[in-house]
């Protein structure tokens, strides 16, 4: 009977929730009226390179074009007025790219989990986009793979036939009004009422990403004598961007630019230890020997008993090894004092310290053996990298030179011209330093492979990176022209393609 009493109280609160079965209503949330503010979202169109197309995994695809920022703010805009965004798309999602039949472009990368520790490798198949195929019509998307800021303003760069010279630019020429075209007068041509420019990355980046083997070409004002990595000259840049906003506002058509971020802050640069190679106690003992690093130790040692070089630089380019995990790699520094001319053999070489940014591509191929048969020949070891492999403190300073005179242009500009201004510098070192916490409790970051805010490449923003960039343009949209544009759910985007 006791068990039977204290079974009651259950008993009532089963009876009590099946009494009424009479659903209850909650209110429904008012819809919330969005607000252009004094914009006009009308007619957008977007002025970048690869950052704005939606470049990610080392490639263009359809689904990375989709799901490229601009395409995101476009989808906010539509709630206020805006009008429909036209992108050029590649003819698949494969990323690959010929001319007339001949591969011009590899394809996309995706992670393959065949090998000893999963690696990007480029997805199999054959692209069927071929440049030499026009696209018909005009595109919102203006973002150019690859382009430099003052090539945005080049007449030829859409060229097709310059394509095989090396002239043009190949996304370009697919969609370009004619061979003589420029990126800018075919965006300006639109009419736009609102636009989007982020440009200059590719100014510094492909002198950081190729090691420093470029020039900074500080002071030199003809950039048709450049290369591809060098360092775009901060006059240089100035004027490109000037020249780009007075296009794209002389029909009073308002907009937002976004300066630029330290190379430093990407995966491309964070994720390669400079001490990655592990030794056994024989391996460490020869590369110690004279019949090795030794006598070169010994030359080092002699020049400066004759004061020829500091005890400094003595200590620095000493190169020892030990058994065990953590042996620094050896590198080659032209930055160094040139010995050879005292000693052939004291070429310009040094142990990486943690100040040096060794490049993710890098990772193919340390601790693996230059000459198969001699099991001592390890790159990285006793095969010093390359400069393009490691981008070293002096070439790290050159590069924050550049991006320092290049920010401080683009927030002149912004003022200038009485547009937005997003901070992708600070957004992007904050994705790096401790990343963002989504609604579900996860963090996005700039972690390699995992962290969701970077793509295989290392450079580019996954999807989800480009969520986050597009949330900070809508907040200093909103804030400018007094919008309320909702913005978009990161997590509604991918972190890594799959396949």
């Amino acid at each position: 009977m006791k068990k039977f009493y204290a079974f009651l109280p259950f008993l009532g609160l089963f009876l009590i929730a099946c009494e009424d079965d009479t659903p209850i209503d909650t209110p429904t949330p008012e819809p919330v009226a969005y607000t252009a503010g004094t914009a006009n979202f009308s007619n957008y169109v977007a002025i970048g390179n690869s950052l704005t197309a939606g470049y990610s995994d080392n490639a263009l695809f359809i689904d990375g074009q989709t799901a490229s920022f601009p395409n995101m703010l476009a989808s906010n805009f539509a709630l206020v007025g805006g009008g429909n965004f036209e992108i050029p798309l590649m003819a698949d999602n494969l990323g690959g790219m010929t001319l007339q039949g001949n591969p011009l472009v590899g394809n996309r990368l995706i992670l393959s989990f065949l090998g000893e520790s999963p690696s990007p490798v480029p997805v199999e198949g054959q692209g069927t986009t071929d440049v030499a195929v026009k696209l018909p019509g005009t595109y919102n998307n203006m973002g150019v793979p690859g382009s430099k800021s003052y090539e945005l303003l080049a007449p030829g760069y859409g060229s097709v036939a310059g394509v095989g010279l090396g002239t043009a630019n190949p996304y370009f020429a697919r969609f370009s009004s004619s061979e003589s075209a420029t990126v800018i007068g075919d965006a300006a041509a639109q009419g736009a009422t609102f636009f989007t420019v982020w440009v200059g990355a590719n100014d510094i980046l492909q002198y950081a990403t190729g090691g420093g083997t470029g020039v900074d070409q500080a002071g030199n004002l003809d950039p048709s004598t450049y290369s591809r990595n060098d360092i775009t000259d901060p006059n240089v840049f100035a004027g490109a961007l000037d020249g780009i906003l007075q296009a794209m506002t002389a029909n009073e058509a308002e907009g937002a630019i976004a300066n630029l971020p330290n190379v430093t802050d990407i995966p491309y640069f964070t994720t390669v230890p400079h001490n990655p190679i592990p030794l056994d106690e024989a391996t460490a003992g020869f590369l110690n020997s004279m019949d090795a690093y030794g006598a070169y130790n010994a030359g080092l040692a002699q020049l400066q008993q004759l004061n020829l070089i500091s005890e400094e630089e003595l200590t620095q380019r000493t190169i020892t090894f030990s058994p065990g995990e953590g042996n620094a790699v050896v590198i080659f520094d032209e930055d160094l004092t040139d010995l050879t001319g005292f000693n052939p053999a004291l070429t310009n070489m040094r142990q990486a310290t943690d100040k040096d940014l060794l490049v993710l591509t890098a990772s193919s191929f340390i601790g693996t053996l230059a000459d198969p048969n001699n099991p001592t020949s390890i790159n990285g070891v006793a095969v010093p990298l390359g400069d393009e492999w490691v981008l070293t403190p002096d070439e790290q300073d050159l590069v924050e030179t550049a991006l320092d005179s290049y920010n401080q242009t683009i927030a002149g500009l912004a003022t200038a011209y009485d547009l937005a201004f997003v901070d992708a510098n600070s957004l992007l070192g904050e994705l790096n330093s401790t990343g963002f916490q989504q609604a579900d409790g996860s963090i996005v970051n700039a972690k390699f492979a995992t962290g969701g805010g970077f793509s295989l490449d290392g450079v580019h923003p996954a999807p989800r990176g480009y969520a986050i960039v597009a949330n900070a343009f809508i907040a200093a949209i909103n804030t400018k022209y007094g919008s309320n544009l909702p913005g978009v759910n990161p997590l509604e985007y991918t972190g890594l393609y799959i396949d």
